[in-house]
């Protein structure tokens, strides 16, 4: 169905989509992208303690143990790390804000809806905020032209990457291979950018990192629900 059972939870999850997108892109023209995502990894945390509200979900003590430990790499980043100014952290906290709702959203519809129509929802509702900003469209020049289309493709390729495996595998399984993208970001940002690391930046990225794999392990070990139903 293109409409889907819930249009405005479906509508809700593609806005949220598109403001924790639109933040965090306005978050790396400002702050260097490890920090940007490492920060960005708290999204977690927004999207227990909703569940906990919204959904009823329990969260154990080491799970809130993890979500501080979690925080204070954020404390600590921004505390020592004087690249990351006060406007590009509320940026990066808003965009990990809406990506947990997010996370919540869509772990209500996944068995609700079938999962294209979800993705369909937030592609739709990118093509039409995207209008709001014609007045200001800047065609690339020839040489970004390449970037342009390895942003969409790559995208494309990671969306339909972590679907699939959501499908296939218990996500408490799946999970630890989210943190690659920091190993991914630090190396890039390096090599593109020249960005370096001091030592408390370094120390709040594994703050973060470390917090987030312990709410991972921290959970009860049970099976998930797939994140398609394919009867649908």
């Amino acid at each position: 169905s293109i409409i889907g059972n819930h249009p405005l939870l479906l509508s809700a999850r593609a806005i949220c989509g598109l403001l924790s997108l639109f933040t965090f892109f306005m978050a790396i023209q400002i702050l260097p992208l490890g920090s940007a995502i490492s920060i960005r990894y708290v999204g977690p945390i927004f999207g227990a303690v909703l569940a906990f509200f919204l959904l009823k979900e329990k969260v154990s003590p080491l799970q809130w143990l993890s979500f501080l430990v979690a925080f204070s790499g954020v404390v600590v980043l921004k505390g020592f790390d004087l690249r990351i100014s006060t406007y590009g952290l509320i940026l990066t906290l808003l965009s990990a804000f809406f990506i947990g709702f997010v996370f919540v959203l869509i772990r209500y519809l996944a068995t609700r809806e079938h999962i294209l129509t979800i993705i369909n929802y937030f592609m739709v509702a990118a093509i039409a905020s995207s209008l709001a900003f014609v007045h200001s469209w800047e065609k690339p020049c020839n040489d970004d032209w390449p970037y342009v289309i390895l942003v969409g493709i790559f995208g494309l390729l990671g969306q339909i990457g972590m679907t699939k495996a959501f499908a296939l595998e218990k996500a408490t399984v799946l999970a630890p291979f989210k943190y690659m993208e920091i190993v991914y970001a630090l190396v890039m940002g390096y090599l593109f950018w020249g960005e370096s690391y001091t030592l408390w930046a370094a120390v709040g990225i594994l703050l973060i990192v470390g917090g987030m794999l312990l709410n991972v392990y921290s959970k009860p070990t049970q099976e998930s629900p797939p994140l398609t139903n394919p009867t649908k």
